[in-house]
């Protein structure tokens, strides 16, 4: 997974989140490195069951980049955040390929080879790796047409129709109970989705019976769910197209454009997830202005990356507006956002891993104060970081007046 132009951008612009420290430059500026993995991760995530951390770790712009080596293959992520969402994928693709050695799933693929779609003992045994396990083309038809609250067509017209939808919801049910991202970009992951969901779908695969031979895979993956439960729900229970018209009317509520609502609601880096959440966490500003200017910089996003650095960003800003003080007015201060908070501080969310002293940061810091402007003159900026910060960061940081909190994903709920 590549860093996008977002990151890179915001890597020239604040080089925030260089790697560990260095040795101390005369001026007292701070040089990147890379680190071993014990050194960055708790040793629950260095290594387990169904993965291990490669040394070194990259600094990679402001974020870490891991190589992480499993059963299933190599897999290279960038950030924190991006680290935890693929060992819980890892644990899960673990549990549904226990799944396929249970006595319960053989007779699902027995009882596809007899039913009347002619294709689908295939699709349970060698699946490809699109979103239901069928050729992209014919799911968006079924996905986007069907499922559509204006179609004209009713898919219970058509069995085959009503197979592929179920397909679809079977998916996002096993997802759901093994605490994955049923939209995520893992292909390992999503060829053992599409196989239990045919099964469940085609061969009347239960997911309780399906879940009940894993021996403490399946469990482990639950236990580390920490997704807000409405959200959670709502994933499982609604279609890609449904979600689309729910965060499209939320949108319309909170004022934004109908042209920029399309704009990104379409845009390619952000999956329907990636969308909710975001959307979701939008909503919950109330009536904080400048939402609009927040989503014209998420347009800037490249990939998956810089989609799920947006993501966390409404995140955290959404956290300090509930457990803080209520944000009022969202600012685009550079390629930075500042949110202006009742409480006369202006909160810049940072999902970042990692922040060292440069000579970069704190010329990007002197601008930053010097830039932003707020209501009344009364300035207090309070960074929120959801990596962590060298010592003389925090110092440096101190003498400006800037309060720094660290590692907010355990302060407030932020979903991976």
């Amino acid at each position: 997974m590549r860093l996008g132009r977002l990151a890179y951008v915001c890597l020239v612009m604040l080089s925030l989140g260089l790697a560990a420290v260095g040795s101390m430059a005369v001026e007292q500026y701070e040089q990147p490195t890379e680190r071993q993995a014990a050194a960055v991760l708790p040793p629950e995530m260095v290594a387990g069951p169904h993965h291990r951390v490669q040394d070194p770790v990259v600094a990679y712009g402001y974020m870490d980049r891991f190589t992480v080596e499993s059963p299933f293959g190599r897999f290279e992520v960038v950030g924190d955040s991006a680290l935890r969402k693929l060992l819980n994928e890892l644990r899960a693709i673990a549990a549904l390929q226990e799944i396929k050695t249970s006595k319960a799933f053989a007779d699902a693929v027995v009882a596809a080879a007899l039913g009347p779609l002619q294709f689908a003992k295939h699709l349970i045994t060698n699946p490809v790796d699109t979103l239901t396990g069928i050729p992209k083309g014919a799911y968006k038809f079924m996905e986007e047409t069907t499922t559509g609250v204006t179609a004209k067509r009713d898919p219970s017209e058509d069995p085959t129709a009503m197979q592929l939808l179920e397909v679809s919801g079977q998916k996002r049910a096993f997802a759901f109970q093994l605490g994955v991202d049923v939209y995520s970009s893992n292909k390992v992951l999503q060829k053992e989705l599409n196989s239990v969901a045919w099964a469940a779908a085609i061969g009347k695969l239960s997911v309780s019976a399906a879940l009940l031979p894993v021996s403490g895979t399946a469990e482990s993956v639950l236990s580390g769910v920490r997704w807000g439960q409405t959200l959670n729900e709502q994933l499982k229970d609604e279609s890609a197209t449904r979600l689309r018209i729910i965060n499209q009317q939320q949108l319309l509520d909170m004022g934004i454009p109908p042209d920029l609502i399309t704009r990104y609601l379409d845009h390619p880096a952000f999956t329907p997830r990636h969308d909710t959440i975001m959307v979701a966490s939008l909503a919950r500003l109330g009536s904080a202005r400048g939402r609009g200017k927040f989503l014209e910089g998420a347009l800037e996003a490249d990939d998956e990356v810089d989609a799920t650095f947006f993501t966390n960003v409404a995140q955290i800003m959404r956290g300090y507006h509930e457990t803080v003080a209520p944000i009022t007015a969202l600012h685009m201060v550079g390629r930075l956002v500042v949110a202006q908070a009742g409480n006369e501080a202006a909160l810049v969310p940072l999902p970042i891993d990692y922040c060292a002293w440069t000579r970069a940061t704190e010329r990007r810091i002197q601008e930053l104060q010097a830039a932003y402007q707020a209501p009344g003159g009364n300035i207090h900026f309070e960074m929120w970081l959801t990596g962590t910060v060298s010592l003389l960061v925090r110092q440096q940081l101190s003498k400006r007046g800037i309060t720094v909190t660290e590692e907010v994903y355990k302060r407030v709920e932020i979903i991976d």
